[in-house]
C-alpha cells in the first residue's frame, strides 16, 4: 500500500456531515426522493448506534436493489457535490508536509470514485469505504483496498495503515463527527492517537464520554441535544484554520 511513499503521520477522517455537509445517503435520496424520509431515519439510527452499519445496508439494499449507476452518481455529483469551507486545501496542505490524510467513511466507494475522477477533491491516496456502490474502472491499484463494512472497521483500518508506514499511534489525528465514529475514536484514544471531533453530535460526546475517551479538540458546531443542525453556522467555519492546531499536536 504506497510502500513508495513516506508519511509523517496519518489523519483518519470522517466524510458525512464532518468534511462535507453532505449525508452518505444523499446520493440515493436525490436520486430517488420519495423515500427521502426513509433514508434520513436509517442514517440517524446507525450514526447514533441503534442499528449497525451492516443492518443499514441491507436495508437500503431493500428499498434501492439496483443502487446506483455511474451516469445518476455524477448528476448527484454535478448538482449537489459540496465540502466545508477549506476542506480540499486543508487536505493538500497535509499531503504536502507528508501527512498522510485518509478517509475513513461508511459513504460508498463510487461517490469518492467519481468525485475524485471529476478533480471534486484531491487525490486522496486512501479513500476507506463501504462498497455497496463502486464502479469497476476506478478499481485500479490500491487506494479503495480497505472497507468499512461496520463502525468497528474504522479503527481497523487507521490501524493497518500506521502499520504499514512504521507509524506509532501517537502519530494519528482522528476525525469525526457523530456516534457513528464513537469506536474510532475510544480505540484511538486507547492507543495515543489525537481526537478532533468536527460538527459534533450528542451521539459522540455521550459515546466517548460513556467509553472514557477524550476529544481534545472540538472544530465547528457543537450541537446540544435536540438542537438541528444549522447548515448557514457549519458553512462558516474554514477548515484551513486547523492547520495550527495540526502542526502543534504533530510538532511540525
Amino acid at each position: 500500500m504506497l510502500k513508495e511513499k513516506a508519511y509523517r503521520a496519518v489523519i483518519s477522517s470522517d466524510w458525512s456531515e464532518c468534511l462535507s455537509p453532505n449525508g452518505p445517503f444523499d446520493p440515493f435520496a436525490f436520486t430517488y426522493p420519495k423515500i427521502k424520509g426513509q433514508l434520513e431515519r436509517i442514517f440517524r439510527e446507525y450514526t447514533g448506534n441503534i442499528i449497525s452499519l451492516g443492518q443499514a445496508v441491507v436495508s437500503l439494499k431493500a428499498l434501492i436493489p439496483k443502487g446506483l449507476n455511474q451516469s445518476q452518481m455524477d448528476n448527484y455529483l454535478e448538482a449537489s457535490f459540496s465540502t466545508y469551507r477549506g476542506v480540499p486545501e486543508l487536505i493538500q496542505w497535509c499531503l504536502d508536509r507528508k501527512i498522510l490524510v485518509m478517509i475513513n467513511t461508511t459513504g460508498s466507494k463510487g461517490y469518492f470514485q467519481r468525485a475524485i475522477f471529476k478533480r471534486l477533491i484531491p487525490e486522496i491516496p486512501i479513500i476507506a469505504a463501504n462498497p455497496l456502490i463502486q464502479y469497476a474502472e476506478h478499481m485500479v491499484g490500491d487506494r479503495y483496498n480497505l472497507e468499512v463494512l461496520e463502525i468497528g472497521d474504522k479503527p481497523k483500518n487507521s490501524l493497518a495503515v500506521l502499520r504499514e508506514f512504521g507509524l506509532s499511534a501517537d502519530r494519528l489525528i482522528v476525525v469525526g463527527d457523530s456516534g457513528g465514529d464513537g469506536p474510532h475514536f475510544v480505540r484511538g484514544f486507547e492507543n495515543g492517537a489525537h481526537l478532533i471531533g468536527s460538527m459534533v453530535k450528542p451521539s459522540l460526546v455521550n459515546y466517548c464520554e460513556s467509553h472514557g475517551a477524550e476529544i481534545k479538540t472540538l472544530f465547528g458546531v457543537v450541537y446540544k441535544a435536540g438542537e438541528s443542525r444549522d447548515l448557514n453556522r457549519e458553512m462558516q467555519y474554514d477548515f484551513m484554520d486547523l492547520t495550527g492546531t495540526i502542526s502543534r499536536i504533530l510538532g511540525l
